[in-house]
């Protein structure tokens, strides 16, 4: 679709690549929304990839996870720890997700006030010097973070 060549995230070798061909209508919308959802699950995987990384190193948290002295060091790492944690720690992870979900990271994609971009979720209270960078520089670090984002969902 000649509709997207230019988007941030089309470059060599593949250029716009959209094998399914979701939005081969050349619908803005959708593909918007699409982005949106490839950048928020991109940051998710490069957060999973850090965790996995950061406790096969062997660094934990001190202390006990739950007050019958379960410790994080006695926690596996991997989806095996799933079946380790307690019951109670679990839903209040998801407690916690579903409150980030519906409460925080809002972009205009899904009810908050419009970005700059599909996956800006600043929502005028984070910029951490967005706005110093060029326009040239913020295309760079989106094209870096959607690639970072796409290495770290393949595992």
């Amino acid at each position: 679709v000649k509709a997207f060549e230019s988007e941030v995230g089309s470059q060599a070798p593949l250029n716009f690549w959209d094998p399914l061909g979701l939005v081969a209508d050349g619908d803005k919308d959708k593909f918007d929304r699409l982005r949106y959802v490839e950048v928020k699950h991109g940051r998710i995987s490069m957060l999973a990839v850090l965790g996995q990384v950061v406790t096969k190193a062997g660094i934990r948290l001190p202390g006990d996870i739950d007050l019958s002295g379960t410790s994080f060091e006695s926690i596996p790492t991997g989806w095996s720890a799933v079946e380790k944690i307690p019951q109670a720690g679990l839903y209040q992870m998801l407690a916690f997700v579903g409150f980030l979900e519906l409460g925080v990271m809002k972009d205009s994609a899904n009810g908050a006030a419009p970005g700059d971009f599909p996956g800006d979720f600043r929502n005028g209270a984070l910029d951490f010097g967005w706005d110093t960078f060029s326009a040239e520089e913020q295309a760079q670090k989106r094209g870096i973070e959607l690639n970072n984002g796409r290495a770290a969902q393949m595992g």
